[in-house]
């Protein structure tokens, strides 16, 4: 049967317009001035909102599923009105650089996603030859570290593996991801300093610039697509401003953590804001957010990189052992709509930056991240008005550790929709509803 929401604010492709998206089954019919006769009504007051798109998660199972895990994840995600995620290549066991890897993982992922769910492989020396048969299994991209990724088993990729992977990425007609960092050398964080101030001396900017730089190159080079994960140095972005305007297949994002949080504001020993790259100053948050204001960096995703409280080191406040890692998941809708309606911007383009541009991204835009006839039925009962401060009962990954908790930020999510079943109820007693009802997304479309 039909089922009409009819709502004053609906979140469509050619803007905000009142009228009743329809949906049958699993997919959207269309959004129409008033509800069909033959269809199920359901009024709300809330916005109609497209189900995010984050392309950026580490769920960690198997293998460190004590740090996250499917159920877990995909269920904060759902909580934070996020439809899709696509789950990266560490930090789970075995890590996602083999054809074998991946099955091991979907095998293990089976029954237990609340949301759609992707899968990005790894480049690491000597998996040359895994590569093609990932992208034949349906990796959507695979994901290269410039500098050690804070795990032994998923070593950093040297120019010259690079130089290997790139040619059969492009020619399997996938993205090289990379997070890029480049060791220039600095000092370490000392063991037991309190200071974030420590950690960011210790990873500057400089580390991301030449990275990119070096990537730029080798994209130019091999005319492999380049994604810059989790971009954090505004000084970068000049040259990824270049590297577009000239035509080189090049993009990046960033993360509600280096748009929302600075490092002015870090409280001594406070490791939850341990990240790699560090939170930065607001001056380099200001120009983050005209990099995205411009179309610089392409969207915003989480970034989730969980762990266990105990490897957080919150209760020593060590920034030098720490395990470096942001959890966000269920939070990222909120805090960017908070700073975004500051700055003036609106829900449509919200919508583009966590909706439509990771989902072109990632390869999934035929069914994700708008509300248009023929895809998937994915949204969420948005109130971008609410007001609230940030609890441990707003969190819903395994481990409630966050930088958030005690922040206020603007709007609240009531419901999220998958293929048009109801996933997350805010005010349910049960807010999951009866099962997981996720699928494995392979192969980009």
């Amino acid at each position: 049967m039909k089922k009409a929401f009819v709502s004053k604010r609906i979140v469509a492709p050619g803007g905000t317009q009142p009228g009743a998206l329809v949906v049958e089954g699993e997919t959207i019919l269309g959004i129409n001035d008033q509800a069909p006769a033959d269809a199920e009504v359901i009024e709300t007051e809330h916005v109609i909102l497209p189900g995010l798109v984050d392309c950026h998660v580490h769920i960690n199972e198997p293998g460190r599923t004590e740090w996250e895990g499917f159920v877990t994840a995909t269920q904060a995600a759902a909580a934070g009105g996020v439809t899709t995620v696509v789950d990266m290549p560490l930090n789970c066991i075995p890590v996602t650089t083999s054809d074998q890897a991946l099955h091991i993982k979907l095998a293990e992922a089976k029954g237990k996603l609340y949301v759609d769910t992707g899968f990005w492989g790894g480049v690491v020396p000597g998996n040359a030859e895994e590569l093609p048969k990932l992208a034949n299994s349906g990796v959507l991209g695979c994901k290269a570290f410039l500098c050690h990724s804070g795990i032994d088993d998923f070593p950093n990729a040297t120019e010259a593996d690079l130089r290997r992977a790139m040619p059969l990425l492009r020619d399997a007609g996938i993205p090289l991801l990379a997070h890029a960092e480049l060791d220039l050398g600095h000092a370490p964080c000392p063991a037991g300093a309190t200071s974030h101030d420590a950690w960011l001396a210790s990873r500057p900017n400089e580390w991301e610039d030449k990275a990119i730089e070096l990537l730029i190159a080798l994209c130019r080079e091999t005319r492999c697509p380049v994604h810059i994960v989790h971009l954090a140095s505004a000084s970068a972005v000049p040259m990824i401003r270049a590297a577009k305007a000239e035509g080189l297949p090049f993009s990046a994002e960033t993360c509600p953590h280096y748009l929302c949080l600075s490092s002015e504001d870090v409280p001594e020993g406070d490791t939850s804001y341990k990240c790699a790259p560090p939170i930065r100053d607001l001056e380099n948050q200001e120009g983050l957010w005209r990099a995205l204001e411009e179309g610089v960096v392409d969207f915003v995703i989480s970034d989730h990189s969980p762990c266990t409280p105990h490897l957080k080191k919150l209760d020593e406040g060590d920034f030098g052992n720490a395990w470096g890692g942001i959890s966000s998941l269920s939070l990222g809708l909120m805090s960017i709509w908070t700073r975004a309606s500051e700055r003036g911007h609106s829900l449509d383009t919200l919508a583009k930056w966590m909706c439509h541009a990771p989902s072109v991204f990632a390869g999934v835009s035929k069914t994700k991240g708008s509300l248009e006839a023929g895809k998937r039925a994915d949204f969420v009962l948005f109130d971008p008005d609410a007001e609230q401060t940030l609890e441990e009962e707003h969190l819903f990954f395994r481990h409630r550790v966050s930088p958030y908790l005690g922040k206020k930020v603007r709007g609240k999510i009531h419901a999220t929709f998958l293929g048009g079943e109801q996933i997350f109820d805010v005010a349910a007693d049960a807010p999951f509803g009866e099962g997981a009802k996720g699928r494995a997304l392979l192969h980009r479309e």
